[in-house]
């Protein structure tokens, strides 16, 4: 065996980074960072459901680091997860992340769990952890992912979902923020054509949180039978997830306007019209279906709400009208 010892930090992974970074973040994480894993009590429930989730940002982070804008990459994540978990009615109560880097900047790192504890303080979600992962080889220099695991809490007879829904439903979309955290490896294509003429900021817009609205809404004690987070796959692919198979959701046309970031895509002229209503959410990033007796009170209680549309009897998925 010949040669000088070899450390881990020369083979690219800097354990006093990684402490930095902990010491740096300590603040953010509930109960401070104290051991192997994070603890919440479980208040008293008459049938109590625990529900989990986990989703991650995607192709996003390579546009954000492009452009050298990560503060909004926190609620992304956090957005992704805790909108899941409200689609059945659950109020949100934990959240973990995981930060996988080619190389440890602490200030960067810190930048991105500062956002995420903000984002889940917003929603009332305590951060409990996480883990930041340096893995030189597995991620090019510059290059990072980031991932996220949320936990809530519902009554099994306070679920919400598709076995509420019954034809003369009203469907009732609350407008998305922009592209939030799907369809970015398009968004990417259109921009190396030159072909998408929208501001890099617009177009990363952080992913707009519905928790609240949901919740002030159940608080108020509004009849609401099911709620859809439109994610990847658009309105085609998720609202029907929160529809019983023999209904369709019928969806009035120009009921809604789209928001810049989307309304540049289509005016691109590159993207088919198909394409585009099966990769982004076209402007409405929550649906809530709810029997048209609470149409007054949800959009008196979300103000930029709309109906955009109704549920029938039909071929389960939904119709463009």
């Amino acid at each position: 065996m010949s040669g000088r010892d070899i450390s881990y930090r020369d083979s690219g992974v800097d354990l006093q980074a990684a402490r930095t970074h902990t010491s740096n973040i300590a603040g953010f994480v509930h109960g401070g960072i104290t051991g192997f894993a994070g603890a919440l009590p479980i208040p008293a429930m008459r049938d109590g459901l625990m529900v989990a989730c986990t989703d991650g940002v995607g192709t996003k982070l390579l546009l954000a680091r492009e452009a050298g804008i990560l503060d909004g990459l926190g609620q992304d994540l956090v957005a992704m997860c805790v909108n899941d978990l409200i689609c059945c009615g659950a109020r949100p109560t934990g959240f973990l992340d995981y930060l996988a880097v080619g190389a440890l900047d602490p200030e960067e790192a810190g930048i991105l769990v500062g956002a995420i504890a903000a984002a889940c303080a917003s929603v009332d979600c305590a951060l409990l952890g996480g883990e930041t992962a340096e893995l030189p080889g597995l991620y090019q220099p510059g290059h990072f992912d980031l991932a996220g695991f949320a936990v809530g809490l519902v009554e099994r007879d306070e679920l919400l979902g598709p076995d509420r829904v019954v034809p003369g439903d009203l469907v009732i979309g609350i407008p998305s923020s922009g592209v939030h955290s799907n369809g970015f490896s398009l968004v990417r294509a259109l921009r190396d054509q030159g072909a998408l003429d929208c501001p890099v900021d617009v177009l990363l817009a952080p992913t707009r949180l519905y928790v609240n609205d949901v919740l002030n809404l159940r608080t108020a004690h509004v009849e609401l039978h099911a709620v859809a987070h439109i994610t990847g796959g658009g309105l085609p692919e998720n609202l029907p997830r929160a529809l019983p198979p023999d209904c369709e959701a019928v969806l009035t046309e120009g009921s809604w306007p789209f928001p810049q970031a989307i309304q540049a895509i289509v005016d691109s002229g590159r993207v088919s019209d198909h394409d585009a209503w099966e990769t982004f959410n076209m402007g409405i990033g929550l649906c809530i279906i709810a029997p048209a007796s609470a149409q007054q009170a949800i959009l008196a209680q979300i103000p930029d709400a709309l109906v955009i549309g109704h549920v029938a009897h039909g071929p389960h998925g939904i119709r463009r009208a």
